[in-house]
């Protein structure tokens, strides 16, 4: 199956990747594991600085599911995405850290958050990063002054 071209993605990709998310982060919310919160920190990071088909739950959708798959009807920009998981990665930092230094509570509020982005994603196609990304973008061309 050809790749798609560059600079954009098959939605069901990311969609793929924040169900396996919002698993792990409900794994994690139901165990309190710093540990596992911290792997799926190094997965967010992975998918904002190389893009998410370089991350290892964009290997998993490319490798095993999509081949099984017919072509996405439709692409989408590869930018909000990456940016989300980038928010993602946030998160799951600020909740790693909470976690590892005993500082429990706001283990458990940055991994809910994390998981109420990922859920809405999983289960309903909202990305909450991807809006947030396509918002600063509209205020960037509104400040910006024209001819630049």
């Amino acid at each position: 199956m050809p790749s798609p071209a560059p600079g954009t993605l098959d939605p069901r990709g990311p969609r793929f990747a924040a169900t396996l998310t919002s698993i792990v982060l409900a794994v994690v919310l139901i165990t309190g594991s710093g540990w596992l919160l911290a792997a799926q920190t190094v997965v967010f990071a992975l998918g904002a600085a190389a893009g998410l088909g370089r991350s290892p739950y964009g290997w998993l959708y490319r490798t095993l599911v999509r081949p099984r798959l017919q072509p996405p009807t439709e692409l989408e920009a590869a930018a909000p995405p990456r940016f989300a998981q980038g928010v993602g990665f946030g998160f799951a930092l600020i909740g790693t850290l909470g976690y590892l230094t005993g500082t429990t509570w706001l283990g458990i509020a940055a991994t809910g958050l994390a998981l109420a982005a990922a859920f809405l994603n999983a289960a309903f196609g909202y990305c909450l990063g991807c809006e947030v990304y396509l918002l600063l973008r509209l205020g960037e061309d509104r400040v910006r002054p024209a001819g630049r």
